[in-house]
């Protein structure tokens, strides 16, 4: 069969635009970075020096794997990992340890522990590095989780200029801020000490875990009534916000949740983290309330 005298210029200009859609695929592959070579980009623009005792470090995976995607996350959990290696997203920036305390280093643990193995057999499948963002998103002035958890709330015409951590609001009770915080962090689990019918202007914002120190000091100043915390120990804190109660004390404590806690601020981290970070995408993607309540199952029935 005879082909027309035009084949070989359109089989030519045909090869041509292939090549061309190859090489403009490659030379987009050669602008993504690494995952190790995002990581001075961040440095660059968080703001704070960066110190070398940290643990804003790789924990898991090669850094030097060429980044797909950015999953910004509170936490590593399992299915935050599995969610995001599906929408092929393949560093995930993470504010918590990822395997069970602050070193990553779980103490005590046998290495074939299955849960344990189980989350390390899912990073290496699918080519996940993993590396966390804590302290210096927290160094930041103001400090990365707190913008974000007081934009969650709707409290930044609260803030006092002096202390980013103390609020003066209108009037209200307790019992309506905790109603109002668990409606706005989107969580049902909240604990509160304290009368639910007091009074409160004066209020402290300590999201995560800020330590008994800390929370007792703001405790006990004259201008904080109500303490917010993400998490604290109950023979610590609670048993001192418990006593200041018996002893007559105007006082409260809101118990949030680490997670929820601290959750919007890795929100703010993401929207951040887009503004200087062009070449890849990212994406939040939240870790999923770990606990639920006897009420909550109840209304479901």
């Amino acid at each position: 069969m005879r082909r027309p005298q035009n084949y070989k210029m359109r089989f030519g200009l045909v090869m041509v635009a292939t090549l061309t859609v190859v090489c403009q695929g490659a030379k987009a592959d050669d602008k993504r970075p690494t995952a190790r070579e995002v990581v001075p980009a961040i440095q660059k623009n968080v703001g704070v020096p960066w110190n070398s005792e940290t643990v804003d470090t790789f924990k898991a995976g090669n850094p030097d794997t060429t980044v797909t995607g950015i999953a910004v996350t509170m936490m590593a959990t399992l299915d935050v990992l599995q969610r995001a290696a599906e929408k092929g997203q393949n560093l995930i920036i993470t504010h918590e340890p990822t395997f069970y305390n602050h070193l990553d280093i779980p103490e005590d643990m046998e290495q074939n522990d299955p849960v344990w193995t189980a989350k390390r057999t899912i990073i290496e499948k699918h080519a996940l590095v993993v590396w966390r963002f804590h302290d210096h998103w927290h160094r930041r002035n103001p400090d990365g989780i707190l913008v974000g958890v007081m934009h969650a709330l709707g409290w930044e015409k609260y803030q006092n200029p002096a202390n980013q951590y103390l609020f003066t609001m209108p009037e209200t009770t307790v019992e309506r801020l905790a109603a109002e915080v668990a409606n706005r962090l989107d969580t049902p689990v909240l604990r509160v000490v304290g009368n639910p019918e007091m009074k409160v202007t004066r209020v402290a914002l300590s999201p995560g875990s800020a330590g008994f120190v800390r929370e007792t000091r703001a405790l006990a100043s004259d201008n904080v009534e109500l303490l917010l915390v993400g998490e604290t120990r109950e023979w610590e804190t609670v048993e001192y916000a418990a006593d200041a109660v018996s002893a007559g004390k105007a006082k409260a404590l809101i118990v949030i949740g680490h997670v929820p806690s601290e959750q919007p601020g890795m929100e703010e981290c993401a929207r951040w983290l887009k503004t200087f970070v062009k070449e890849v995408p990212i994406e939040f993607v939240p870790t999923r309330q770990p606990f639920w309540t006897v009420e909550q199952k109840r209304a479901h029935h």
